[in-house]
């Protein structure tokens, strides 16, 4: 039985570039949901980055 972890990494800005590096650089990777501000989010702009998961 091969280890499994969760990772929980914080970027201000660059979540998605960051799991995008991370899903190249490990083997069985993917980024597989991103999901964006709505447009009444309050701290920020429509579209930005707010959680990035990666399997």
């Amino acid at each position: 039985m091969s280890a499994r972890n969760t990772i929980c990494l914080w970027y201000d800005g660059a979540a998605l570039e960051a799991a995008t590096f991370y899903a190249r650089t490990f083997p069985d990777s993917a980024v597989s949901a991103v999901h964006r501000a709505p447009g009444d989010f309050p701290s920020g702009k429509e579209g930005d980055v707010l959680t990035v998961s990666r399997r």
